[in-house]
């Protein structure tokens, strides 16, 4: 089944239009018999878990965890026979019993990491009952994870981590079914244990165990295991405590001054935070980049790198409010949460750098928004968690949509809407009408037709412009139509107006396919942009190629060149002189060592139009590879040198061209 889920997650990417009927057809067929497989059987009962009791043994030595976990739940329906957790795979129940100590009978689903516990006797509705799971396995962090493609889970010699998508322990409601937890961990002497919740200490023969009660319905399921002492930094009233290793150990004392940066600014934004102070463990490569636990972050080690990852850090404290403490009824109303934390980023690359730089990054994200359009966002329980489809949809589309809704309702409102929203709901669980009904009463306007159009409706609208100029006694007057093809599109939409004197914004509501306007001016039109700043999410031109490029981007990730080299040609169809197009295409050809055709390419980069600007050094760098290669070394040196006139040094591109000036390129040896 694994490979099955990993075949669906890379022909997702195809799910944009790219191969879509074939895929369709045969994802279709694929649900078609998993239903006739698993029948009613897969349905999941509705069970609301209320508390956690768990106790763990956790040996480094052995890398083994042996638990109990006791889950007292209110079944939401009635007549509940049976419950579903989700368990990882690597783990073995033991035994089940229910609160009075009666065995119960559980089985195994391995295809969707389930465990399925029947009850003797049918469960009335609303009334407390507990299961009690035991089980014990191996976590070594080679694993199949739960989550295709991402580490959760590792227990090593030296530190270990537990993260809740691991399903370390039995999950309901991933993401989604809040609960408080009492947890006691046993570690060996010379281990402490990190995780939320109120701590304290005891013994239990040779080991050492570590109490965490977190009364406060959440998501505290994230446990670490580290060794030392950690750094503990104070900045601007937070205090964190790091447990970094080795080589990020350095980077401690930085990532605790910022993230006291981070905390105050976003306290201005969102309120008060749901913990004062933060702990933060380093995990391991294949871990996620970041991950936020009530009170706690994890970071992969070549995300904190060697100068602090601030972008990484807002998104992952940002998370403190959204997800750990406001959180989706359901997985179909992620994007609060994602684009929660992503808008955050914005905001304070906003703050850091000014609007342009907002701006610019608002663009980015709305390239990646369109990458994937044919989903609507309230469909996101659809894709797989972690997949390059979830963060489009979930994450970019879900940030768009609070980047237009800014725009729509005005800074201010929209600033008072966040602190307002995250206050009232705090320790709740949301849906996306609760936030549209909030952002209706902080701007006192009606947003139903808003949301349909961008969290229920997918697409996008690509406006068309035609208008006259009349002369008036007062001035000039400007008869025009916006046309597109959304036919429950409606937005306010900027025309910015160039004339003789100073440039003029008017905004026309634009309704439907179809919608005149009329604006009067002082001087004369001399040319009229449809929304000039790029404030909503439309196709253009520029966006099309874009937009096809990063698409092709996808692909190239996975290694599915002949796909991503369709994407890039979609570019060029559109534009023929984007730099950036030629550039991948280049690249794919390198990776394949077809250096003729790689060195075509490159020049054709460096004779498009130098969008973005960094395409002229680097295919300069590239070029000079090509030369080393094929025994050219002199013209190698020539593009080196070229590359260095640039005085660009985006990603180090100086640094590289002169280490190629002093010796030259070799290529890596094949893999074939």
């Amino acid at each position: 089944m694994r490979s099955l889920k990993h075949c669906l997650r890379v022909s997702g990417l195809r799910v944009s239009g790219l191969k879509v009927s074939v895929l369709k057809v045969w994802v279709l067929m694929v649900w078609a018999a998993a239903a006739v497989l698993f029948g009613q059987d897969n349905k999941r009962p509705g069970i609301d878990v209320q508390d956690y009791q768990i106790e763990a043994e956790v040996n480094p030595r052995t890398q083994s965890l042996t638990a109990t976990a006791a889950i007292r739940f209110l079944p939401t329906e009635e007549n509940t026979t049976y419950a579903i957790f989700e368990l990882n795979n690597a783990l073995r129940v033991s035994k089940a019993v229910d609160g009075a100590g009666r065995d119960l009978s559980a089985s195994r689903n391995q295809q969707d990491y389930t465990v399925r516990v029947n009850f003797p006797e049918p469960l009335p509705k609303g009334k407390a009952e507990t299961v009690v799971i035991r089980y014990d396995g191996r976590l070594t962090g080679t694993e199949e994870s739960p989550v295709y493609g991402v580490k959760f889970a590792s227990i090593q010699a030296d530190y270990s981590f537990l993260l809740y998508p691991a399903r370390w322990f039995p999950v309901n409601g991933y993401t989604t079914d809040r609960f408080a937890a009492h947890m006691k961990i046993s570690v060996p002497d010379g281990f402490r244990v990190v995780a939320s919740g109120l701590e304290t200490k005891g013994r239990d023969g040779a080991n050492t165990v570590f109490e965490f009660e977190h009364t406060r319905p959440s998501f505290p399921g994230s446990v670490a295991i580290v060794k030392g002492e950690a750094n503990r930094t104070s900045a601007e009233g937070v205090t964190t405590l790091l447990y970094f290793r080795s080589d990020s150990a350095d980077m401690a004392g930085p990532y605790g001054q910022e993230i006291g940066k981070v905390m105050t600014f976003l306290t201005s934004l969102f309120g008060i935070p749901p913990q004062a102070n933060l702990t933060v463990v380093e995990t391991e490569a294949g871990a996620p980049n970041g991950y936020s636990a009530p009170g706690i972050l994890f970071l992969n080690p070549r995300a904190i790198g060697k100068s602090v990852n601030t972008r990484l850090l807002v998104n992952q404290v940002a998370r403190q409010w959204w997800g750990n403490n406001v959180s989706p009824t359901t997985r179909a109303h992620m994007w609060l949460v994602n684009g929660g934390a992503r808008m955050a980023e914005l905001l304070w690359v906003e703050s850091q750098s000014g609007a342009g730089a907002y701006e610019t990054e608002m663009k980015d994200v709305y390239v990646e928004a369109l990458t994937i359009d044919d989903i609507p966002v309230i469909q996101t329980a659809r894709l797989e968690d972690y997949s390059p489809e979830y963060w489009a949809v979930s994450g970019a589309k879900g940030t768009a949509v609070l980047g237009m809704l800014r725009y729509s309702i005005g800074d201010d409102k929209f600033k008072t809407l966040l602190t307002r929203f995250l206050e009232a709901n705090a320790g709740k669980s949301v849906n996306t009408d609760d936030f549209r009904k909030a952002a209706e009463q902080v701007s006192e306007r009606n947003l139903q037709g808003f949301f349909v159009q961008w969290i229920e409706s997918s697409g996008a609208p690509e406006f068309k412009l035609e208008y006259t100029v009349f002369r008036t006694t007062n001035g000039f007057r400007i008869m025009g139509k916006v046309s597109q093809d959304l036919d429950t599109f409606r937005m306010p939409v900027d025309l910015l107006i160039e004339t003789e004197g100073n440039p003029e914004t008017k905004q026309v509501e634009v309704v439907g396919t179809s919608s005149e306007f009329v604006v009067e001016t002082f001087g004369r039109p001399k040319k009229v942009t449809i929304d000039p700043n790029n404030r909503v999410l439309r196709y253009s031109n520029q966006m099309r190629v874009a937009v096809a490029i990063r698409r092709g981007e996808m692909f190239a990730e996975v290694s599915e060149f002949g796909d991503a080299l369709k994407e890039y040609q979609k570019a060029l169809d559109v534009n023929r002189n984007s730099s950036l197009a030629h550039y991948r295409v280049a690249e794919l050809f390198f990776l394949q060592r077809n250096y003729q055709a790689a060195a075509n390419s490159f020049r054709d980069a460096l004779n498009g139009d130098l969008e973005p600007k960094w395409t002229e050094v680097w295919a300069h760098i590239n070029v000079g590879k090509i030369f080393d290669i094929t025994g050219q070394r002199e013209r190698a040196i020539n593009e080196y040198n070229l590359a260095i006139r640039t005085k660009d040094n985006t990603q180090n591109a100086q640094e590289e061209a002169a280490k190629y000036l002093k010796a030259p390129y070799e290529r890596p040896a094949s893999s074939n």
